[in-house]
């Protein structure tokens, strides 16, 4: 039998997560919405501005999507001149994604924002409940990727 506390304390989670994540998205938007581009093209242009160009197979499964679907989604990126495929001079088959100044731009201002929103949030917490809120949310996330 589960702890109850625990259940309810699922319940919660489960009640206010989705809320606080709407309203962050919501500040993220405007950004988004001007050039017309979607949250999972989002998250495709801010993982190259973070961590350079990659393959169509990297990003795939950094999505967890396929290659095919991937392909599908880059494109969407090149047309309006938001990413570029750059070739390997040594071995044409490969093909690596490089985030394009334009897409840069729209990184920089969506992470900006994305700052700014989580400092009008946090400032209203002490500096010990920033610290603590931190720490649980970094055991949280290794707790995640270690699965």
């Amino acid at each position: 039998m589960e702890d109850n506390s625990l259940c309810k304390f699922a319940d919660e989670i489960n009640n206010l997560l989705p809320i606080i994540m709407r309203e962050f998205t919501k500040r993220q938007a405007k950004e988004l919405c001007k050039n017309k581009i979607t949250f999972p093209q989002f998250f495709i242009i801010d993982y190259l501005y973070k961590q350079g160009p990659s393959t169509m197979t990297g990003l795939a499964k950094f999505m967890g999507i396929t290659t095919a679907a991937m392909t599908g989604m880059v494109d969407r990126l090149i047309e309006p001149g938001y990413c570029q495929r750059i070739y390997d001079t040594y071995d044409r088959r490969i093909i690596r994604i490089k985030i394009a100044p334009s897409g840069k731009e729209i990184a920089k201002k969506v992470n900006q924002e994305r700052r700014q929103t989580i400092i009008n949030v946090f400032c209203q917490l002490s500096a010990k409940e920033r610290r603590e809120y931190l720490r649980i949310l970094r055991h949280i996330y290794e707790i995640i990727i270690s699965k």
